[in-house]
């Protein structure tokens, strides 16, 4: 079985074509600045490869490059559309809807469409991917698997919001939980590595980011909620704020509605405090003196420390932490930021294996740390492959 796997982030397009159930991958690539003014390409295969840099203003483009690379006459890696027989896309937000992959048909697709609103930066990319994909794949089963599957486990003590209660039996509204697919993925390949793994926290951080408690393998609280849009700092998006700042930007400075939530979805975060979105630029710019930069990685380093100092509360313990995504695995500057002065949590981290810069799984403590401090690249084309061929296996 050929399955295409469409991974649409708020920036981002990563895919795969992966043989099932042998796991090969016979062809891997992303794109990523998108809507920036140069966005970058990648496309590999066990004999070839290339890259770009182009502008891809938004992902409906990004999408027909991707296409066309697979079916290119030098380098691709299938003659005909036919060849594939499932595309499996990655949806951020299932709500109360969805909490297993499905077989994608027209009501699923209108009911992606309604969740616009709780995943503004995404679902609405997920379901672009999902109608482009049905034009150029037009004999392959399209299938969705959810981002917030994964955090079903979380119990009511943790998903509840201090709200009256018929806001979550009538309207559902809850902590949903998201990057859900990312975070069972290393979670679960840190359970198989270590001895010791029933309390561990999963830290995502890309240009959307979040950190999962997960005890005995099932996640028991979560950063984001509702929507993508609280917790951690994000590249665009404020993470946690007062949520009487929106009344306050309403009433007295005179903002509408749809103006706070564009500015905090969309212009806050790394760019609001510095002028940049991607971590790289703001890396780059710390690293010359720019204090802005300087201060914005400090405090997008200290609201991670207040999870895992608060997710260690919850879970009576701590035996792991595990960065993953984009900037976890590759930015050693944001966890040795994270990781410093952490001794009281156990956490003893290893300066020279932190600058290592490899796409294994490993460690990056001491060897006294009492608490593992691990780095495992994600690989969300994968655990969605596995998942829609059990779907249709099934």
């Amino acid at each position: 079985m050929k399955i295409v796997i469409i991974n649409s982030g708020s920036s981002s397009i990563k895919y795969q074509l992966i043989e099932m159930p042998s796991r090969d991958v016979i062809c891997s690539g992303m794109i990523d600045r998108i809507g920036l003014d140069i966005s970058n390409i990648t496309y590999k295969t066990n004999t070839d490869s290339l890259e770009e840099n182009i502008p891809i203003p938004n992902h409906k483009i990004g999408l027909e490059r991707i296409a066309q690379l697979l079916m290119d006459d030098s380098i691709g890696v299938i003659k005909s559309t036919q060849e594939i027989d499932v595309v499996g896309h990655r949806v951020v937000h299932g709500g109360a809807s969805f909490s297993n992959t499905v077989v994608i048909d027209s009501a699923v697709k209108e009911k992606i469409r309604q969740l616009f609103a709780l995943a503004p930066l995404h679902n609405p990319a997920n379901l672009e991917g999902i109608n482009v994909a049905s034009a150029i794949f037009k004999e392959a089963q399209q299938v969705a698997v959810f981002d917030t599957a994964f955090h079903q486990t979380i119990p009511v003590i943790a998903h509840k919001y201090a709200i009256p209660n018929k806001f979550l039996t009538e309207n559902k509204i809850r902590v949903y939980g998201f990057h859900g697919t990312s975070h069972k993925y290393v979670s679960e390949r840190a359970i198989e590595y270590l001895d010791k793994s029933n309390k561990i926290i999963t830290i995502h951080l890309g240009n959307g980011c979040s950190m999962t408690a997960i005890k005995d393998g099932e996640s028991i609280d979560h950063s984001l909620g509702f929507a993508p849009s609280n917790g951690l700092i994000m590249g665009t998006r404020s993470g946690d704020i007062d949520p009487s700042l929106v009344f306050y930007m309403v009433n007295m400075l005179g903002y509408s509605l749809d103006a706070v939530n564009n500015l905090l979805l969309k212009e806050s975060g790394m760019l609001g405090l510095t002028g940049f979105s991607d971590l790289r630029d703001i890396e780059s710019q710390a690293e010359q003196g720019n204090a802005a930069c300087q201060l914005a990685l400090a405090m997008n380093a200290y609201r991670i420390k207040k999870f895992i100092g608060s997710y260690t509360a919850v879970m009576n313990g701590l035996d792991a932490i595990i960065f993953t995504a984009g900037i976890g695995e590759n930015s050693s500057y944001i966890r040795k930021l994270v990781c410093t002065d952490m001794d009281y949590f156990g956490l003893e981290l290893d300066d020279v294996k932190n600058q290592i810069r490899s796409k294994e799984m490993r460690e990056i403590n001491t060897p006294n740390s009492k608490t593992k401090i691990m780095v495992i690249p994600t690989n969300e084309e994968i655990e969605i492959a596995n998942q829609v061929y059990d779907l249709l296996l099934n």
